[in-house]
């Protein structure tokens, strides 16, 4: 931790070396954003990943620090932190914004970040609905029993008959999907109030972003959480926030208008929501909302004054592989999952930017100037560039590039590409995530207080020999010290 200071007082700019031609490229234009004045210093986006680095109460930690040094040391022009809960409720170690007491932390891991570069930051805020994990049988009928759900002659039937034929013994669907993949809320479960209160839950966790410095904040509309299954045309409310595309859009507006009011004109606020949900059904079908609907979307969301549009695809509890008794249902081990997360090498690299580019497309024609981010298995300087040259997106996220090696921007700026420490795409770091593990690489380098997924890799400074195992020669500053 007393490693911490010490970096966070060196400007990116001392440690980077320019490359003229590559100066001139539009990946290092800066990019104005909002309507404040904030610039972008160069147009790569970091979206925002889980790193289980929190405290089981939401806190801010050394190694949730630890890592976002490295992030703005790297010098991505934005940097979302990672989703952030908007409610006050036990949610292991995810990052909170949900009342004041966590505002202190985050605003001194903001300053440690300021110190060390001129990125843009702003935390991703979400809510998401209940899930539990898949019970024993045995435990599962006990529970229905006592909830009047089953008669308690159920408690007869065998484990083994039960699970060779639950249709037989759980009628309605929604029960035997609990007894087969856990608990799960959904949107159609939500009283009216609840709903009500989600766009004060939003707001005030903007309004906290704000006063802990943070340039805006970022809005999660995708995925498996709670506006994603309201825009969702899977949504099968009969009320005002179910059905037409009016009452879907409903809630997500209904939010933006809320946290718009709580911060002003002035604050960033953006989302990011899904260019296509990508379900496969049973039948073979692939449901819920295509890239047509999200382009509606777009409009609509560009329309109510959003700063930016980050596009994703996929992640669906919808299509969720079975968990393990005692694990919960996990988004992306199904079909969208796979969408969402390309990782194969056999996918193509941008696989999903087809998304975005229809629907910068469709705002561009509704008359929305507003900046639209592209995502999914970008990791050279070749495939950014031609897709701000080709006009198929504004700016650039990179998730897992990023992860592997911060320092990627510096290294493409000083025309380094060849010591990039390059993605390869493999599961390592959706794995951890499943399992609520620290997210890490399996390609960071191991030093010598610690196994690799405990390190962070070290700061390259321009000039400096390479080491091909991934340690540089740069005494004290090359790591930023192991996450404990």
């Amino acid at each position: 931790m007393a490693l911490l200071p010490t970096l966070a007082t060196t400007r990116t700019s001392s440690l980077s070396a320019v490359d003229p031609e590559r100066a001139k490229a539009l990946v290092f234009r800066p990019f104005p954003i909002g309507r404040n004045g904030l610039v972008m210093p160069n147009r790569i986006w970091l979206p925002a990943m889980v790193t289980w680095r929190g405290t089981e109460d939401g806190f801010v930690t050394p190694s949730v620090r630890e890592i976002y040094l490295r992030y703005a040391l790297g010098g991505a022009g934005m940097i979302v932190l990672e989703a952030i809960g908007v409610r006050d409720i036990a949610s292991g170690p995810l990052l909170r914004l949900s009342d004041d007491r966590f505002v202190p932390g985050l605003r001194a891991l903001r300053e440690e970040m300021r110190a060390a570069s001129d990125s843009l930051v702003v935390p991703q805020i979400i809510d998401f609905l209940k899930i539990a994990t898949r019970k024993p049988t045995h435990d599962f009928v006990l529970g229905m029993v006592k909830r009047g759900r089953v008669p308690e002659s159920l408690l007869d039937v065998s484990d083994a008959e039960l699970e060779a034929r639950p249709e037989a013994w759980l009628p309605d669907p929604r029960d035997r999907r609990d007894f087969l993949y856990g608990y799960r809320q959904t949107v159609e479960d939500l009283r009216a109030d609840e709903i009500l209160r989600i766009p004060g839950w939003f707001a005030g966790a903007a309004r906290r972003a704000k006063q802990a410095g943070f340039d805006g904040v970022e809005l999660h509309f995708a995925h498996a959480y709670t506006l994603a299954s309201f825009l969702s045309v899977t949504n099968r409310r009969t009320d005002r926030y179910g059905g037409s595309f009016e009452n879907r859009m409903r809630l997500p507006l209904e939010v933006v208008s809320a946290v718009r009011e709580e911060v002003g004109a002035d604050f960033l606020v953006g989302c990011r929501y899904l260019g296509s949900e990508d379900i496969l059904a049973e039948d073979g079908r692939i449901l819920g909302n295509d890239l047509d609907e999200a382009r509606r979307i777009g409009v609509a969301l560009a329309a109510a004054g959003l700063d930016f549009l980050s596009i994703s695809r996929g992640g669906k509890f919808d299509d969720a592989k079975q968990p393990k008794v005692g694990e919960a249902a996990y988004p992306y081990t199904g079909h969208s999952g796979m969408k969402c997360i390309p990782r194969s090498r056999k996918d193509p690299f941008g696989a999903n930017a087809h998304l975005a580019t229809g629907i910068r497309e469709a705002v561009r024609a509704a008359g929305f100037s507003t900046p639209v981010v592209t995502t999914g298995k970008i990791h050279t300087f070749e495939q950014a560039e031609a897709l701000l040259r080709e006009e198929r997106a504004d700016l650039v996220g990179m998730a897992r590039a990023l992860l592997a090696d911060p320092d990627l921007p510096r290294k493409w700026l000083a025309g380094r590409d060849d010591v990039v420490r390059a993605c390869v795409f493999c599961p390592f770091c959706e794995e951890e995530d499943h399992h609520h593990r620290v997210v890490t690489c399996t390609l960071w380098p191991k030093g010598s207080d610690g196994p690799r997924h405990r390190v962070t890799p070290g700061v390259w400074r321009a000039g400096e020999p390479w080491d091909p195992e991934g340690v540089f020669a740069a005494g004290p500053s090359s790591s930023v010290g192991s996450a404990r």
